[in-house]
């Protein structure tokens, strides 16, 4: 029970901690953000008055010699400086001049006024100078109270405005509701804290040379830069020392400050809660040990007499046996014919999984073939464009015709790129990989489409005609939202071929947040069993079609987001309707409606 209560004394003040840390650990993060949205709220303030034109007219002034107006403009300022710092909360409001001399102040009408005194030691007034911005945390020389200083230059050199912020309101709060806080700098010297005498000590000894560099540039004054009398007793856990008092166990948790590179630092307490956990946790220890002890005893008991009647059936189970004997050849028959069926289906599971493993080669090889047929389709139609702007090439340059052959070379460049890009597209469509998304102009699609099927159209003599509305843009990839294209012109092509009246007709329109893309020819048309499959793959109804086009155009569709459905046209023909999410990208306009 000694050891139960150990035990669970133990256990308690683990979690004890744990709870503790939490809870230190959202008051820590609390009083960061508190803290870095004061600072954050008055570093926005020297900006503001550094493009002030009082300021810049008064410096100006001050630069060229100042006299009665210069006065007088500094006065103006002074008084209206103590009116931004009132509104504010900023402890004082200075502007200096670039040889370092304070021009004008907020705090000009009082006994402390900075009016006349030179700062040009201050590390914030020589950063602000050189850097445009500077900042400092120091010991007023004048006031003699600690403070942020946030310096900023006034155009190109007239002088620097400086807003002086102090954390003694923040200081209050903490020591009003007994919460021990402070903050510290890149070298652990205490900047602010709920406890004044904390002020400008140390988290860790300071050697001789931080400390005289200190004294000369009057940064803390003639604080003794000592450390604080915390002294550590665990992996977050320190002994706070108070003279002769005995040390009091804290929990000592930190943050950064946000854009700073300052911490904020808190105490916690942890001996009354922890000594209340422990406490607690063994005396829940003993009694659950307690009742372990008596319901051991308890069942101890039970077993004696459990024993007795054991004894008792002793001679029932001899009776029992003999019956069991009798059971024994049954169960061994039925144990021989449950091995056969066990053999029998482990048998069927080996063929089951020679079956399986067969069908998924079976599978990879299909998927290959259907690889190799879909990139072989997708390629023909712009090499056909390709022989056709080669050929048309050789008569141009044949007729001394060089400017439109040059135009055709360059459009064979651009087919090319596009097989390269049907390869790469047509490998991606193979992964199942899923397509680009982004805003493409429709004139873009068309013009590129029609790239490629045009000459064929000219050459065949069908009236290909396009009525597009300008300046529309769909959501999807270009290159492959053109191969649908081409393949549904291509096929409607095909549909028209040998007819005495060939007509293909593109119409690009908007229906609310969709924009469709029609393609109508008036061929024989499709029957209506034909196109309940017609975007199966491998389903075709050409002689030499491989079924593939339509299969691959409805799935990049539908990787765009979009539908791609046939109907019948009326008087004839077919329609295949691409319905697209619109886009609010601009487009430029199809400089040709037909080509």
């Amino acid at each position: 029970m000694v050891a139960a209560a150990w035990a669970g004394g133990r256990v308690a003040q683990r979690w004890a901690l744990a709870d503790l840390r939490r809870t230190a650990r959202t008051t820590l993060t609390l009083q960061a953000g508190a803290l870095h949205t004061e600072m954050q709220r008055q570093s926005a303030l020297p900006l503001a008055l550094a493009a002030d034109p009082e300021i810049g007219a008064v410096l100006r002034a001050e630069g060229s010699g100042g006299g009665a107006a210069g006065g007088h403009l500094a006065e103006r300022l002074s008084a209206r400086l103590a009116e931004v710092a009132a509104a504010t909360g900023a402890a004082v409001i200075y502007v200096i001049r670039p040889d370092g001399l304070t021009v004008a102040a907020s705090n000009a009408a009082s006994g402390r006024s900075f009016v006349g005194n030179n700062y040009a030691f201050r590390p914030y007034f020589r950063g602000a100078m050189a850097e445009e911005s500077g900042s400092q945390f120091a010991l007023g020389t004048v006031s003699g109270r600690p403070g942020l200083y946030l310096a900023r230059r006034v155009g190109d050199g007239l002088g620097v405005v400086v807003v002086k912020v102090e954390f003694e309101a923040a200081e209050t709060a903490w020591r009003e509701v007994r919460e021990r806080v402070f903050v510290t700098d890149a070298r652990g010297i205490v900047l602010v804290a709920s406890e004044p005498a904390w002020r400008f000590r140390t988290l860790a000894p300071l050697d001789a040379e931080a400390r005289d560099r200190s004294r000369e540039s009057l940064e803390f004054g003639d604080a003794p830069l000592e450390p604080l009398p915390l002294h550590p007793a665990g992996e977050d856990l320190v002994r706070l020392g108070r003279g002769a008092a005995p040390a009091q166990l804290m929990l000592m948790l930190d943050a950064p400050v946000r854009d700073t590179d300052w911490r904020i630092h808190t105490l916690t307490p942890v001996g009354a809660a922890v000594e209340r956990e422990r406490t607690q946790g063994q005396v829940i220890a003993l009694l659950a040990t307690g009742l372990f002890c008596l319901g051991l005893g308890t069942l101890l008991g039970r077993r004696a007499r459990t024993q007795a009647r054991l004894a008792e059936a002793g001679a029932r189970r001899a009776e029992l046996e003999a019956r069991v004997s009798e059971r024994t050849a049954e169960l061994s028959a039925a144990n021989d014919r449950l091995r056969d069926e066990i053999a029998e289906r482990a048998r069927s599971e080996a063929e089951r999984e020679r079956l399986g493993r067969e069908l998924a080669q079976a599978g990879r090889l299909a998927a290959l073939g259907q690889f190799a047929a879909s990139m072989a389709h997708e390629i023909n139609q712009p090499l056909a464009a390709i022989r056709s702007y080669a050929d048309n090439t050789g008569i141009l340059v044949r007729r001394g015709r060089v400017d439109d052959a040059a135009e055709n070379v360059a459009a064979i460049g651009r087919l090319v790129d596009r097989i390269g890009g049907l390869t790469r597209q047509l490998k991606g469509f193979a992964r199942r990989a899923s397509g680009r998304r982004e805003p493409v102009a429709v004139d873009e699609i068309l013009r590129g489409s029609l790239e490629v099927v045009a000459h064929r159209a000219g050459a065949e003599g069908t009236d290909l005609v396009i009525r597009a509305e300008p300046g529309l843009a769909v959501i999807g990839e270009g290159a492959r939202l053109e191969q649908v294209l081409v393949n549904l012109l291509q096929n409607a092509l095909d549909a028209v071929a040998g007819r005495p009246s060939r007509r293909v007709e593109l119409r690009v329109t908007e229906a609310g947040e969709q924009v469709c893309l029609v393609v109508q020819d008036n061929g024989p048309g499709i029957s209506e069993s034909a196109r309940a499959k017609i975007f199966d793959a491998f389903f075709t109804t050409k002689p030499d079609g491989l079924g593939l086009g339509l299969a691959i155009a409805r799935g990049i569709v539908e990787e765009c987001g979009g539908t791609l459905g046939v109907e019948e046209a009326e008087g004839g023909g077919t329609v295949f309707r691409i319905a697209l999410v619109r886009a609010g990208a601009p487009a430029r306009e199809l400089q040709e409606e037909t080509p």
